[in-house]
């Protein structure tokens, strides 16, 4: 009976490692793979096959075990990289732990009472994004002030000089600006960023160079901005559009305007905004007139 057991766990471990991977490649075919019917479907995906397959005596802490190594190969065998992983992660657990729980209580109780409402609720969450009815709403705006001592202007119309990140959650592996190219502050006028190569977790993958081309599109006394014209950099976690420079009584504000590209948005628009505004607090103290 143990031996029996065991390769029954092992037969659904290896199904629902197959049927991740099977979910990933028709979601990714068919350009799914940013929507909830990814970041949610997926691990129903693992639970339900592990359920079915296995039948454990706990589905919750054999869902969580092939959810861990699940995530361990995505980067190797998919190429994503280590920021991709750590931030879905919490979700996939979430979403294993709810459909594990799940399992184990209907195997308690059976399929009686409102807990059947449950289905149809993650059903729901899983077509977030998968078409215009069922997205939420994706432009957003943030923004962050620093006090600014210097001649902001200058700074501006100057190639910049970038330090090191001081936010804890960019320091996670978020591109870093290296350098800059291009002057002035009059409308068309250009800037090329250079940032630190993307390094994916893919087995033989190279790093891949990133770059952003912004155009000044506005420009008056306190007030600049920059159209983002091209990007390599941010295309894979968000879509920047603007970002606006205004100064006035030795105060600088950077407002950035992007659209959220992942979905869920309860999940992953958090996410975005926290690290958008850290970005925008980086560029306010970078352009703030200190030198």
């Amino acid at each position: 009976m143990e031996r029996n057991a065991a390769r029954m766990t092992l037969a659904g471990v290896v199904s629902a490692l197959f049927a991740a991977m099977a979910a990933y490649k028709l979601l990714h075919a068919g350009g799914l793979e940013q929507t909830a019917v990814f970041y949610v479907g997926v691990p129903a995906v693992i639970a339900i096959t592990v359920v079915l397959v296995a039948k454990p005596r706990s589905a919750i802490g054999l869902v969580m075990a092939v959810i861990t190594v699940a995530l361990a190969l995505a980067g190797p065998l998919l190429g994503e990289g280590i920021v991709c992983l750590v931030f879905a992660a919490p979700l996939f657990y979430l979403v294993g732990a709810l459909f594990g729980a799940f399992a184990d209580y209907l195997r308690a109780k059976g399929p009686k009472g409102p807990q059947m409402l449950a289905a149809p609720l993650l059903l729901l969450v899983m077509l977030e994004g998968a078409g215009e009815a069922t997205s939420m709403p994706r432009e957003e705006v943030v923004s962050a002030s620093v006090t600014a001592p210097g001649d902001v202007a200058a700074a501006l119309a100057a190639p910049p000089r970038f330090a090191p990140y001081t936010s804890v959650l960019l320091k996670l592996g978020f591109p870093r600006p290296l350098s800059a190219r291009g002057t002035g502050l009059g409308t068309g006028a250009t800037r090329e960023i250079v940032f630190s190569p993307r390094r994916s977790l893919g087995i033989g993958a190279r790093p891949e160079p990133r770059s952003m081309t912004l155009r000044v599109k506005e420009s008056a006394p306190g007030r600049v901005v920059f159209e983002v014209a091209r990007d390599t950099t941010l295309a894979r976690w968000l879509e920047l559009r603007e970002a606006a420079f205004t100064w006035n009584g030795g105060r600088l504000t950077v407002a950035l305007s992007y659209r959220r590209t992942f979905d869920p948005s309860w999940y992953f628009g958090p996410i975005q905004r926290h690290a958008a505004t850290e970005a925008a607090g980086y560029l306010a103290r970078t352009f703030a007139g200190a030198r």
